[in-house]
């Protein structure tokens, strides 16, 4: 069976989606539709932006979305998901492309997550680090005895844990995580404390924009971040997708539930090739590829 993957905030490169404009009358109209949308040229800054240019959060998530989508949309009759999923930002990637949400109203709410969160990361200092080489659990219990608010963000694989707070106890954490024996606990070069409690504004603020969206019947199930089963009722998914801002990113536990329902060949749709590694870590025996038109 065949799990198509979308990958999240970080895989952006300069030059993303240059080839699909230049090939590709459908891929162009979207991406001048994802202008028009936007209110400002995104497919200049993806095409000739720095790094520093991509970096921002209002461009980031929109640029990775547009990527991710407008690349399924060109995979055309080989593009038969069984079950999709996406890594944070990359799950509405994933609705898209299971027909749960239109490539319109997904792009207004990605844009509106942008900004929900790059305000919320502006009420109080905060920011994440990842942590190799420690058991989920002994992560879990030392930021539980850390002052301060830091929480497990994102479980990428196993020995491979992000954690997410207020700076000062992210800092805490990693020197009590490296005492007990991390084999690295370093600072991201990221805005804030997504999937954390301090993403509580944006989730407010993307709660009701959500709520005001159509979200259709999937063509297959959506593996979603929150959850980590399988989901098809479009109530379910919505009120997952409500709670992703603040809740971890469970992507080692959606990825072992993919494969318990038959998921034996991975596909990653979008930039970078970040997802392939993870579920080979996850599981070794699993065929991975990049998707390509």
């Amino acid at each position: 069976m065949k799990a198509y993957v979308f990958p999240g905030q970080g895989a952006q490169f300069s030059g993303m989606g240059k080839d699909l404009y230049e090939n590709s009358d459908k891929a162009k109209q979207l991406f001048n539709r994802a202008n028009d949308l936007l209110g400002f040229d995104i497919t200049k800054i993806m095409f000739e932006g720095s790094a520093e240019e991509l970096k921002q959060t209002n461009v980031t998530q929109p640029a990775i979305f547009l990527h991710s989508t407008i690349l399924a949309s060109e995979l055309g009759d080989s593009f038969k998901p069984d079950m999709v999923a996406g890594h944070s930002l990359g799950e509405f990637s994933a609705l898209v492309a299971n027909g749960t949400l239109s490539f319109e109203d997904a792009l207004i709410l990605v844009s509106r997550r942008a900004q929900a969160m790059q305000n919320a990361c502006e009420i109080k200092p905060s920011t994440m680090a990842a942590v190799l080489g420690l058991e989920d659990h002994v992560v879990e219990a030392i930021c539980a005895d850390i002052d301060g608010t830091v929480v497990a963000a994102n479980y990428n694989c196993p020995g491979q844990l992000v954690i997410s707070g207020e700076t000062t106890a992210v800092e805490s954490a990693c020197e009590a995580l490296k005492e007990a024996g991390a084999r690295r606990a370093l600072l991201l070069p990221v805005g804030g404390a997504f999937h954390s409690p301090l993403m509580e504004p944006a989730r407010e603020e993307l709660a009701a924009a959500i709520e005001h969206t159509n979200f259709s019947n999937p063509i297959c199930p959506v593996y979603q971040n929150v959850s980590t089963f399988a989901v098809t009722d479009p109530k379910e998914i919505k009120k997952n997708l409500i709670f992703q801002l603040t809740a971890p990113v469970k992507w080692t536990q959606s990825v072992q539930n993919m494969i318990k329902d038959g998921a034996n060949h991975f596909i990653e749709v979008g930039p970078g090739n970040v997802l392939q590694g993870l579920v080979k870590k996850i599981d070794r025996s699993q065929t991975t590829e990049k998707a390509e038109v």
